[in-house]
């Protein structure tokens, strides 16, 4: 299956860069280019892209706003968004994944870390590595609860094995690094996860691993 990718960024040099990293893939295909975040909406509903990746900061539209179109409740199609920015603690890059991004990569990011992340995100899965939710969690330790409080009454409608699931994705374990540590297969996970992200209404294993910090269940810092 060919991916389809629409590149975003107000940089046409970086952007010149990922096409030639992509399109020496087999399985990767650059459908367009855009320079800010409106231009991102024209072509999403324009070329119908897979995965678009978003840059964070950019003129008339950043990529928290235009992430928030084309992948929050409102989103016109399937696309999903994987943020690429040059800080690792920038501070927009927790409300795009509010917003609905799939994954967050540095642009530095190897070429090789970068082509995977594509894959997985479009495959629908998330691509947040543990190290980045801790730091940008531990970030915003002070705005979080501080995991002394009651879980919230939302948390009552999850069994208590998918409690657990949920604490290890928000540490952000793959689904057979979580079997691993619960001594069972790939494909009960994938029904934990899936049983997880419908009860509380999540779009993905991000929303969950943010919904489980923004809750209480899990204490910045615990990893």
């Amino acid at each position: 299956m060919t991916i389809r990718v629409l590149l975003v960024d107000d940089q046409p040099l970086l952007r010149t860069g990922f096409r030639m990293i992509l399109e020496a893939e087999s399985d990767l295909v650059v459908v367009g280019e855009a320079g800010d975040g409106q231009q991102a909406l024209d072509q999403v509903r324009a070329l119908q892209p897979d995965v678009v990746l978003m840059d964070i900061r950019m003129p008339r539209m950043d990529g928290v706003e235009a992430t928030r179109r084309i992948a929050g409740p409102d989103r016109d199609g399937p696309a999903k968004v994987l943020v690429l920015t040059t800080f690792d603690l920038d501070e927009y890059v927790v409300e795009a994944l509010r917003a609905g991004a799939s994954g967050f990569l540095l642009k530095d990011v190897p070429a090789e870390e970068l082509v995977q992340a594509i894959r997985v995100v479009a495959d629908g899965a998330a691509m947040l590595a543990p190290s980045v939710t801790r730091r940008l969690l531990d970030m915003y330790a002070t705005k979080l609860p501080s995991g002394d409080e009651a879980p919230p009454q939302a948390l009552t409608v999850l069994t208590e094995r998918e409690v657990e699931v949920l604490r290890l994705v928000a540490r952000g374990l793959s689904n057979a690094e979580i079997a691993a540590e619960l001594f069972v297969s790939e494909t009960t996970v994938k029904t934990h996860v899936g049983h997880v992200l419908t009860k509380l209404q999540l779009r993905d294993r991000v929303q969950a691993a943010v919904y489980a910090y923004e809750s209480g269940l899990v204490r910045p810092g615990a990893l």
